[in-house]
């Protein structure tokens, strides 16, 4: 498990504890984030938790950004209880006064299992998690909110609230074999930074870019040419921490025509030029 930065004064933080996805900014000390892997017979259906702490003062808002990982997300925090889509822009989050949350990032295949309907129709919403008929809602969020609710920063409540939400998604599997297969198509995208075309990624798999293009916006709600391009901008904000960040050399490595083009596409994702978000760093 670890903390990432912006965790409380007087915690000592690393890189390796960044995740690409998040545009932290290292000045906001008002919140803590713990991150725990799934228990290996989940691997199939969720990645990781995630389990942020904060403690805003009075007048004050921290608003977190985040680049989105095509995967839908399951949220219980002190005040709501929420099944996400996936975002295709930047996603942001208020944090405000004191509070905690419980996440889970789901796998590519979960979404559909758990809406039993094509996951497009929940691109860039979210629904309380007690409309899912597949689950016990409410049941897990009042379960969560019991064994966080005395200290939320406690190892022990954060383990037991972890095999709640768990529990409540055992019964999905086993994963069915188009749900593995795209698990395994966004696997493959995630983790070959020379992937650069769609027609490539269908070679890969033996898949028409038709059939691609179907189970992408079934399974995740989005396409393609959008995934390889998240990837890419995640790839970018995690090189753009480096002190020693050559934006014209991370635009040719990440397979952008000059730093122009990657300057604009990293700006309309983020609202930041890369130098600016390289300066948070500095």
């Amino acid at each position: 498990m670890t903390t990432a930065p912006g965790g409380r004064e007087g915690r000592t933080t690393t890189r390796d504890e960044v995740e690409r996805a998040h545009l932290v900014d290292p000045t906001d000390h008002t919140w803590s984030i713990a991150r725990a892997s799934v228990s290996p017979g989940l691997g199939d259906l969720a990645r990781r938790f995630w389990i942020p702490v904060w403690d805003v003062p009075s007048g004050r808002d921290s608003e977190q950004q985040v680049l989105q990982y095509p995967v839908c997300l399951i949220v219980v925090s002190n005040t709501y209880a929420r099944f996400y889509g996936v975002v295709p822009g930047l996603s942001r989050s208020v944090l405000s006064g004191r509070g905690w949350a419980v996440g889970l990032m789901l796998q590519p295949a979960a979404g559909h299992l758990l809406t039993r309907a094509p996951v497009r129709e929940m691109t860039d919403r979210f629904v309380d998690l007690s409309s899912l008929a597949t689950i016990d809602g409410a049941a897990l969020a009042g379960g969560v909110r019991e064994a966080m609710g005395a200290d939320p920063e406690s190892p022990a409540a954060q383990a037991e609230a972890r095999d709640l939400v768990e529990a409540a998604l055992a019964h999905l599997l086993p994963v069915d074999e188009e749900g593995l297969l795209v698990n395994a198509i966004v696997e493959d995208v995630e983790t070959s930074p020379e992937l650069l075309r769609v027609d490539d990624l269908c070679a890969r798999f033996d898949v028409s870019e038709r059939t691609l293009q179907r189970l992408l916006h079934k399974r995740i709600g989005l396409g393609p040419k959008w995934l390889i391009r998240r990837r890419r901008l995640q790839e970018a904000a995690d090189r753009l921490r480096d002190s020693d960040a050559d934006l014209a050399g991370i635009a040719a490595e990440l397979g952008y025509a000059d730093q122009a083009h990657f300057t604009r596409d990293f700006r309309l994702a983020t609202g930041l030029t890369p130098g600016e978000f390289a300066g948070r760093f500095r």
